[in-house]
C-alpha cells in the first residue's frame, strides 16, 4: 500500500544535533521507509518535561563525567505524537491510508530478557521515540514507524486533537496509579497537578480512594484538579500540608504518596507525611539530585518505594476512556503552536506561565 506520487521529499522538522544545537529545518529529508515501515503525517505532538530537560542539556540525556550519553543525534524530538498513515511498506498489512495511530514511546527490541518476559517497557537497549536517530519523533511533518519495533494503537477518527494529544501522557499516568495499587480505604496524596498529575487525578478517582488530596504550588492547577475529582486541594506554599495530613489521619499520615513534580522538596515532603508501612510512588524526571536521610524508608517507617516508568499496556484503556469521556481532558491542552514557534512553545511548556500541556499542531 503506497501513496504514490503524493509524498514530498523534504519536510519541516525540529532537529537536535547536540545539547546546544537544536535547529528548525524546512527542507529536512522525509524519512526513508522500508518494507516493514509505516509513514504517518503528523497531526500534533505534545511537549514533555523530558523534551525540555533534554533541550536544556541534562546529563541523563547527554551524559557527563559519571554517565554516558543516552541520546543518539541527530534526532527529531517528540514522543507524544499522533498522525495518519500515508504510506505502508510491502510487508505491512492491516493498516489503511488515512488511519489514525499513536505508538508507545518505547521501541522494544524484542530480544532482551525484559522484552521476552513481557516487560517490554524496560527493554535493555531502551530506544525511545524522539531521542534516537533511528526513532525520530513527532516534532516534524512525517514520522517513520518501524512496525517490528513499535507498539501501535489505533485512535478514533472523531477524537478531537486536543484529547488525542493526551493519550501518551495519560497512559503514563495510568501506569503510575496502577503501581500505587489504590484501595477504597486509602488516603492518597498526589503531589503535582500538571498534565501528568491531572491524568492521575481523573484515573485515580475511578479507583475510589477514601480521600484523594492533590498538592501544587499553583492555585489554578489545583482548581483543575478539583474539577477532575480531587477531594481536597492544598497549596504547600500557603499551608503546612504535612500537619494537615496528620490532622485528618489521626496522626498516622497518608497511606499512599505519588510524587509527580520532579522537585526534590516534594520527595522530602512525601517521606514526612506518609504513614508507617505506606507506599511511595516516584514518577518524575528530576533536574537535580534529591538529598534524603534514607533511614526513614527502612528503620523508621518500613516503606514500599516504587518507581513508575512509561506506559506499558495502558494505551488501549486510555484511548477507550478518553473517547467515552470517563477520563477528563477538558482544558488540559492549554496552548497549541506551529513548529515555527518552537522556542516560544518550549518556553511555555516550562509551566512558568501556568500552562498545562503545550503542543504543536501540523
Amino acid at each position: 500500500m503506497e501513496a504514490k506520487g503524493t509524498l514530498p521529499k523534504t519536510m519541516k522538522a525540529l532537529v537536535a544535533y547536540s545539547a546546544t544545537d537544536y535547529r528548525l529545518e524546512t527542507d529536512y529529508p522525509v524519512p526513508a521507509c522500508g518494507p516493514d515501515d509505516l509513514l504517518i503525517r503528523t497531526e500534533g505532538c505534545g511537549i514533555c518535561a523530558g523534551d525540555l530537560k533534554c533541550q536544556h542539556g541534562a546529563a541523563m540525556f547527554w551524559g557527563d563525567d559519571t554517565q554516558p550519553a543516552w541520546v543518539k543525534p541527530p534526532f527529531i524530538p517528540g514522543h507524544e505524537f499522533i498522525g495518519k498513515v500515508v504510506w505502508a511498506g510491502e510487508n505491512v498489512s492491516g493498516y489503511a491510508l488515512g488511519e489514525r495511530i499513536a505508538v508507545d514511546q518505547i521501541a522494544p527490541c524484542g530480544a532482551c530478557r525484559f522484552c521476552k518476559d513481557g516487560h517490554y517497557w524496560m527493554c535493555q537497549p531502551h530506544e525511545i521515540y524522539g531521542f534516537f536517530h533511528d526513532f525520530c519523533g513527532g516534532m516534524a511533518e512525517y514520522v517513520r514507524i518501524p512496525t517490528g519495533r513499535s507498539v501501535i494503537h489505533r485512535v478514533p477518527q472523531d477524537m478531537p486533537l486536543e484529547a488525542a494529544l493526551l493519550i501518551e501522557p495519560y497512559a503514563c499516568s495510568k501506569h503510575c496509579v496502577d503501581r500505587a495499587d489504590i484501595g477504597c480505604e486509602d488516603v492518597v496524596v498526589l503531589s503535582g497537578a500538571g498534565t501528568l498529575g491531572l491524568g492521575m487525578v481523573t484515573y485515580a478517582k475511578l479507583r475510589s480512594p477514601k480521600k484523594l488530596i492533590v498538592l501544587d504550588m499553583l492555585d489554578e492547577r489545583l482548581e483543575k484538579a478539583r474539577e477532575f475529582g480531587a477531594d481536597l486541594v492544598w497549596n504547600p506554599g500557603k499551608m503546612d500540608v504535612v500537619a494537615a495530613i496528620q490532622e485528618i489521619t489521626d496522626g498516622y499520615g497518608c497511606d499512599i504518596y505519588i510524587e509527580a513534580t520532579g522537585h526534590p522538596s516534594s520527595v522530602v515532603q512525601g517521606m514526612q507525611m506518609i504513614r508507617k508501612l505506606g507506599r511511595f510512588v516516584e514518577f518524575s524526571v528530576f533536574g537535580a539530585p534529591t538529598q534524603l536521610d534514607w533511614s526513614i524508608i527502612g528503620d523508621r517507617k518500613e516503606l514500599d518505594v516504587l518507581g513508575s516508568h512509561l506506559s506499558p499496556y495502558c494505551f488501549p484503556y486510555v484511548i477507550d476512556h478518553i473517547a467515552d469521556g470517563t477520563l477528563k481532558t477538558r482544558g488540559v491542552v492549554s496552548s497549541v503552536f506551529s513548529l515555527d514557534d518552537w522556542k516560544t512553545a518550549f518556553d511555555r511548556a516550562s509551566g512558568q506561565y501556568g500552562d498545562f500541556k503545550v503542543a504543536f499542531r501540523f
